[in-house]
C-alpha cells in the first residue's frame, strides 16, 4: 500500500475511533442512582403536573379519562422531520412498564434510552437533566400507577442524516448540561430559586419560549426571550420582564394568568399554551407563585420572534 494511503486509512481510524468515544452514551454514576429513595406516586403526580407529560403523550385530542393514558402519538414537525411522542404508560411491550428506575433516569436526565441509544432531543432531556434525581424517582413511580396502554405510537419521519443518532453524543456535547441557565446572586429570595427549579427543570418552559441555532439546541443568551414555534408557523412570545414581555405584569398577574388561563388586558390563553396553562392550574400555590417570581426576575431580553 502506497504511503499516502496507509497515513489516509491511519488518520480515518483514528478520527472514527475519536468520534466513536466522544459520541458515547453517557449514563448517570451508579452510586449517585444507589442513593435514590423509592418513588412516592403522590409527589409524582406534582411533577407529572409541571411537566405537562400528558400535552404530548395522550393521544391527540383525548378527553376525559383518556387523558391519563399515554399511549403517545402527539407528532411534531420541525425542520429536522417529524418527531411522535412514544407510549409511556405502564404497559411492558409497548410502554415503559419494563423499565428500572434507572433506566428511567437515563432517559429522562441524559437523553439515554436502556437500550444505550441516544433519543432525540425533542424529548427535552436538555431540560429535565437539571431536575433533582429524587423528583425523577417520584415520577416514575406516578407513571406507573397510570393505565397500561398495549399500543404503539407512530415511528418519527427523518431522513438522512438525521436517522443517525450516534451523531447526537457530539449535540449532547454542546447543549446538555446540569447547570442552572440563570445565575442569581447570593441571597436571591428563596422563591426565586424554586421558580427557577420549576421552570428550568421539570416545566421546560425554556424549549418552547427560547429560540434556537440552526442545530436546534437553544441560544442561552436569548433565554425566554421568545422564539419560532418549532412546528414552522407562528412565534412564542417573550416571558422576561421586557417591555414586549411581562414588564407589565405584576406577580399576581401571572399568578392569575396561570390560575384562569386570562390575561391582564382580559385575553385568554390560546393554541398549544392551554394544555400549559390547564396543568399550571393544578399545581399548588405557591408553585405558581414561584414560577411567577423567576419570571420577573430574569435577565431581560428583547424578543427575538
Amino acid at each position: 500500500m502506497p504511503r499516502k494511503l496507509l497515513y489516509a486509512a491511519v488518520l480515518i481510524l483514528v478520527v472514527g475511533g475519536v468520534f466513536w468515544f466522544a459520541t458515547e452514551p453517557e449514563r448517570l454514576d451508579a452510586a449517585t442512582l444507589a442513593g435514590v429513595q423509592p418513588g412516592d406516586p403522590d409527589r409524582g403526580e406534582r411533577i407529572f403536573q409541571i411537566g405537562g407529560c400528558a400535552s404530548c403523550h395522550v393521544r391527540p385530542d383525548a378527553e376525559g379519562e383518556a387523558e391519563l393514558e399515554l399511549a403517545g402519538g402527539f407528532a411534531l414537525e420541525t425542520a429536522f422531520g417529524t418527531f411522535v411522542a412514544p407510549n409511556i404508560s405502564p404497559d411492558p411491550e409497548h410502554g415503559i412498564g419494563a423499565w428500572e428506575a434507572a433506566d428511567f433516569a437515563n432517559a429522562m436526565m441524559r437523553g439515554v434510552s436502556p437500550e444505550g441509544e441516544h433519543y432525540y432531543p425533542a424529548f427535552p432531556y436538555t431540560s429535565y437533566a437539571r431536575m433533582k434525581l429524587q423528583d425523577v424517582a417520584d415520577l416514575f413511580a406516578y407513571l406507573k400507577t397510570l393505565p397500561p396502554i398495549a399500543e404503539d405510537a407512530p415511528s418519527h419521519t427523518l431522513s438522512f442524516p438525521y436517522t443517525l443518532r450516534r451523531g447526537l453524543g457530539l449535540w449532547k456535547l454542546l447543549y446538555l448540561s446540569e447547570e442552572p441557565v440563570v445565575t442569581f446572586p447570593v441571597g436571591a429570595p428563596e422563591a426565586v430559586l424554586r421558580g427557577r427549579y420549576l421552570v428550568e427543570g421539570p416545566g421546560h418552559c425554556g424549549e418552547c419560549h427560547t429560540p434556537r441555532f440552526f442545530t436546534g439546541g437553544l441560544k442561552g443568551d436569548r433565554w425566554l426571550a421568545g422564539a419560532r414555534a418549532l412546528e414552522g408557523e407562528g412565534s412564542v412570545p417573550n416571558i422576561t420582564p421586557s417591555e414586549e414581555g411581562l414588564r407589565s405584569w405584576s406577580p399576581g398577574d401571572i399568578v392569575y394568568y396561570f390560575e384562569t388561563g386570562f390575561t391582564p388586558d382580559f385575553d385568554s390563553v390560546g393554541g398549544a399554551m392551554v394544555a400549559v396553562q390547564e396543568n399550571l392550574a393544578k399545581l399548588r400555590a405557591e408553585d405558581r407563585e414561584a414560577i411567577a417570581a423567576y419570571l420577573k426576575a430574569v435577565p431581560i431580553r428583547a424578543s427575538s420572534e
